[in-house]
């Protein structure tokens, strides 16, 4: 692979500074368990000046036949029966309108073999989003000149798709689910009945954490409410409970040519995909790696990983924060965050 310009192989993942075009041809069929990925998508941000930058397509269809690739080369390392999940959006054309992307990303996975099964909502704070992107069809001003060119907060999507065939190993929580990424879970329905039936006064936050002293070592799975109440905010067809700043550290990443709302994934997102639709010890693929995110989470769960990043700036960041994963949950706090981001642009 002449075109790798570094890589790092330990003994939990493998990482690669490079196109994933030319990574993903050489890992063998069938070797992938679960992928998790961000196409960078022209026209929305543009992620580096390079020709072999998915984000500088010079059209829909340029980018659209390499992203048809791309998928076919997933298919080919997925396992049957096991899943490919997409974190997208819609996007604006050059008329300022939107283009139904997730719908040609459904429509290229289906060529290739993969039921589309699932369409994740991740609702995102307005005023939290006009910070970030700066765009002014939120500002409120636009109410008072002329409301016709407002819009609305747009979510993110996650696209949940399988490969066809049976699947041979299950994905199995045989105690249930026993770790929770995102905003405290516990809604006003169940917070009322439980201090009804207990005769107390609990918050959200404390019913929490007696929820996890009594059940974090929980065995029998149908007895076990924290996984209960965990699974029906995991259930929802809109996530409303991520915590939009849980992400890893990127602001030494950037460059001066950068959007300035570049900004990862939620590590909320992805735990829960990694711990849905995948097995601790198996093999979870992102061929556009960015930070590091999708590399870090499922190491930090106890999977192995593979990540692809053609920036230099990213990829090196991406091995900072991969230093840190072994550690995690003994500190897991960012100082580098999204709100340190939004200093620099006001």
């Amino acid at each position: 692979m002449s075109l790798v310009k570094d890589q790092i192989h330990t003994e939990n993942y493998s990482i690669f500074n490079s196109d994933c075009m030319e990574v993903l041809p050489t890992l063998p069929d069938e070797s992938i368990d679960l992928s998790i990925y961000s196409p960078p998508f022209a026209g929305l941000y543009n992620y580096s000046s390079s020709e072999r930058d998915f984000s500088n397509c010079e059209s829909k269809e340029q980018f659209l036949e390499q992203y048809d690739y791309l998928v076919s080369e997933i298919a080919r390392v997925t396992k049957a029966g096991r899943i490919t999940a997409v974190h997208c959006t819609d996007v604006f054309d050059n008329s300022c309108f939107l283009w139904d992307f997730p719908n040609e990303i459904i429509r290229i996975h289906a060529k290739y073999g993969f039921h589309y099964r699932n369409r994740i909502t991740v609702w995102k704070e307005p005023l939290k989003v006009r910070m970030r992107t700066m765009v002014k069809s939120l500002m409120h001003k636009l109410i008072v000149e002329d409301s016709t060119q407002c819009f609305t907060a747009m979510p993110d999507y996650v696209l949940i798709f399988t490969k066809k065939g049976e699947n041979a190993v299950p994905v199995t929580h045989t105690c249930g689910l026993k770790k929770y990424a995102g905003e405290v879970p516990i809604l006003p329905n169940i917070l009322q009945a439980w201090n009804n039936a207990n005769d107390s006064k609990l918050t959200a936050t404390e019913l929490w954490d007696t929820l996890n002293k009594m059940y974090s070592d929980h065995e029998d799975p149908k007895s076990n409410k924290l996984s209960h109440y965990i699974w029906q905010r995991y259930a929802s067809s809109v996530w409303d409970d991520i915590r939009i700043d849980n992400v890893l550290p990127f602001r030494d990443s950037k460059e001066d040519d950068d959007e300035k709302h570049v900004h990862p994934l939620q590590l909320d997102v992805i735990d829960r995909l990694v711990d849905l639709y995948s097995n601790v010890g198996e093999t979870v693929l992102t061929p556009f790696m960015g930070v590091g995110s999708e590399v870090y989470s499922p190491v930090s769960l106890g999977r192995k990983a593979i990540g692809i990043e053609l920036k230099d700036s990213y990829f090196k960041q991406a091995k900072i924060n991969l230093s840190m994963a072994d550690n995690r949950f003994e500190k897991e706090s960012f100082q580098d965050s999204l709100f340190d981001s939004i200093e620099e642009t006001m």
